[in-house]
């Protein structure tokens, strides 16, 4: 893209100041803000002044029990081995976040969290899939998803650590796809003189970056109908779990999700419900008094199965759908920018908006979805902090009450 080219865009989408320095810039500084500019996509900034993101009318939707899931194990797990051999399942690896809580300053994934050796997060991750390949006898695709943040690094560390022991042939990487952030006005912000302030462009991102690079179509090439989707601080989680499987396909739904009972009535999770009819994703600062207060039939809470961000979605459906967009959530957010004497601000309350994709959003388009419980203790070790809740210390404690040597 030229300079006349990047005009014509800009002036467009309404974002000529994007080029404000251009004169002031070296020859490389040029290129790479013309790249940028040839490569954004300005169209979520439309959304800007719908950014209410309104809810409807919320109603509990209830999960395939631990209790339920125990007395047809064997018939779910048979199901999903099958489909697993038959190369219907893949995996997606969310793995775009940096480990800035955790004090470090590479791809959250590379963070070592052993005690007696080092055992990384991605470590941990390949050895859960390695439980189900020595199961089903059977490798399956692994797509992981970086960011333009740690793309390289990510790389570069599972090549130099061989995948820990995955075939290189089946391991994919593509790009998750930025979004410009804005200010309230939907004007995108510049966070250098030669650079537009971006990022990451939601949990939801992967399809439309799976897309956007060409390994959907390489997913159908390859005969995958089902996509796991998990996130790389859970270092608990089972990934392409033969029994998840099975009872997802089993049950004859667009989407699985696993979840786990809430700890307290007001966790900072994600419930699974019903909004409008359709099934969906309420998040814990959405939840009224009402809401945690109602019960079931069986006396429980009503909103009472949190999401780990463990989803088995059908692709057809999704492109059926989607059709290469995805709905665009406005998320109010504190972005660091040049101020208009082109000096680095970094503001302490919030001052424009991103623009993301949503697995909530996936979810509330699909027509069904099965919630479907697991164990707590055995699943679910997020890394969010270092120390604390949801951090290093607790993710360490549950792996080695589970077993796994540290």
């Amino acid at each position: 893209m030229n300079y006349e080219e990047a005009c014509q865009k800009l002036k467009k989408a309404d974002q000529l100041h994007v080029l404000k320095y251009y004169e002031e810039l070296t020859a490389d500084q040029r290129t790479e803000l013309l790249a940028q500019i040839e490569a954004t996509d300005f169209s979520a900034l439309e959304h800007c002044h719908k950014s209410g993101n309104e809810r409807g009318r919320f109603e509990p939707l209830g999960a395939l029990e631990l209790s339920e899931i125990d007395a047809r194990r064997e018939y779910y797990t048979e199901i999903g081995v099958k489909a697993i051999q038959e190369g219907k399942v893949g995996a997606v690896l969310l793995a775009g976040g940096m480990g800035t809580r955790l004090g470090s300053d590479g791809p959250k994934g590379v963070y070592d969290i052993g005690l007696t050796r080092p055992v990384y997060i991605f470590e941990r991750l390949i050895e859960n899939m390695m439980d189900v390949v020595r199961q089903t006898g059977t490798w399956f695709h692994l797509f992981v998803m970086t960011s333009d943040k740690n793309d390289q690094v990510t790389r570069a560390f599972l090549n130099e650590k061989a995948y820990f022991g995955y075939p290189e042939e089946y391991v994919h990487f593509f790009l998750q796809k930025m979004a410009p952030a804005s200010d309230y006005d939907g004007h995108v912000y510049l966070e250098e003189k030669y650079r537009i302030s971006t990022s990451p462009n939601g949990n939801g991102g992967w399809f439309t970056s799976m897309q956007e690079a060409g390994l959907i179509d390489y997913a159908h090439e390859q005969g995958i109908e089902w996509m796991n989707i998990f996130a790389v601080d859970n270092v608990l989680q089972r990934i392409a779990d033969p029994v998840f499987v099975g009872a997802t396909l089993d049950a004859g739904v667009s989407v699985g999700a696993k979840v786990v009972r809430k700890n307290a009535p007001r966790e900072g999770v994600g419930v699974v419900c019903l909004e409008d009819g359709r099934p969906s994703i309420v998040e814990y600062y959405e939840l009224t008094d009402e809401m945690v207060n109602a019960r079931n039939e069986k006396g429980d809470p009503a909103y009472n199965f949190g999401v780990i961000l463990n989803y088995l979605f059908n692709i057809h459906s999704l492109e059926t759908l989607f059709q290469g967009k995805m709905p665009c959530h406005v998320v109010e957010k504190k972005i660091p920018h040049i101020d208009e004497n082109g000096q680095y601000v970094k503001p302490e309350s919030p001052n424009g908006y991103k623009y993301e994709e949503l697995v909530l959003d996936m979810i509330h388009q699909l027509d069904t979805c099965l919630p479907f419980e697991v164990v707590r203790e055995r699943e679910f070790a997020p890394i969010k902090n270092k120390t604390g809740v949801d951090s290093v210390e607790s993710a360490r404690a549950l792996c080695l009450k589970n077993g796994i040597v540290l």
